[in-house]
């Protein structure tokens, strides 16, 4: 490994274990190293991890999620086999992003026109995502990688993206960032959809327009306490199935409040796709392919996608 690439930094720690920014020693390239937590077994590597790898390499055909450029097998220092994954290196993510135009001498909202074309950018990346049968289930803006050269936003960290069959398996709570998790999820429902994403699409959107998040929850409670104030305490008029979803309580009943208020800069069109992408039943909440015809992209020029 070492001859190949120069470590530079450590850049974090990932879905697969920790992530180094390097050069490529050949090309000059900047990369980040995924160094993944991998039990060999007997047979070499296991068939989990090559089918994670190839879901990788499948999904990253879009310039919208980050690029896998190569997967090196190697072996540590006591000969254990370790697997390494080469993804394309961007120096900045979107929550970094956000906290330059948050704080500091250069403060001041987001031009509505950038927010549109990121927003567009992760629809389409996500709608990528779906249609080959895969959730992420961790879109948060620190998970999405920015090239501010040339205004481009990529979808990273898939580690946990797992394909998904046509019954929906049960998955796992343990995964996603509070503040972006669907209340399908925060709920105990152990069937989830496409539509967990979309949820964290919508808060990312309205989080590029206030420059702070819309639902900061420290614990599940909060977190749902804190969408029940905004959106209203839903019944199951308007989520059939709610109230026997396994982690459903007796919650206080807020009426729903003007969500034009949690984010005033944004405009009518952009309230509304916002309003289809926080809807309660999952079944109600816009797809990523029909968000990308929402009229709040009309102003958009397509073909540069």
């Amino acid at each position: 490994m070492e001859d190949k690439y120069e470590k530079l930094e450590k850049v974090g720690e990932g879905t697969y274990g920790k992530v180094y920014k390097a050069k490529d020693k050949q090309t000059g390239q900047l990369v980040a190293l995924k160094k993944t937590r991998l039990e060999m077994d007997e047979e070499g590597v296991p068939p989990t991890a090559l089918r994670e790898v190839s879901i990788l390499q499948m999904l990253s055909t879009s310039l919208y999620v980050v690029r896998l450029l190569c997967v090196e097998h190697m072996e540590n220092k006591s000969g254990k086999p370790l697997l390494y994954l080469v993804f394309e290196y961007l120096d900045t993510d979107l929550k970094k992003f956000i906290d330059e135009y948050r704080k500091g001498p250069n403060a001041k909202p987001l031009d509505p026109q950038l927010i549109r074309n990121f927003l567009f950018q992760l629809c389409k990346g996500v709608a990528h995502c779906h249609c080959h049968g895969v959730l992420h289930r961790d879109l948060k803006p620190q998970n999405l990688l920015v090239d501010k050269e040339k205004g481009v936003l990529k979808i990273a960290d898939l580690g946990l993206g797992r394909a998904f069959t046509v019954p929906l398996k049960s998955y796992t709570h343990e995964v996603v960032t509070l503040w972006y998790r669907a209340p399908e999820v925060l709920l105990g429902s152990t069937h989830y959809s496409t539509a967990v994403d979309m949820w964290s699409v919508g808060c990312i959107f309205a989080e590029m327009v206030r420059r702070q998040a819309l639902f900061p929850g420290d614990s599940e409670f909060q977190q749902l306490l804190h969408i029940f104030r905004l959106l209203g305490t839903p019944g199951e008029n308007e989520w059939p199935g709610v109230t026997s979803l396994r982690d459903w309580h007796v919650y206080p009943k807020w009426e729903p409040q003007n969500l034009a208020r949690a984010v005033p800069s944004l405009d009518p069109d952009g309230l509304d796709l916002l309003m289809q992408m926080l809807k309660y039943d999952p079944a109600d909440r816009i797809s990523a392919k029909a968000a990308m015809d929402h009229p709040y992209f009309d102003t958009l020029d397509k073909s540069q996608f």
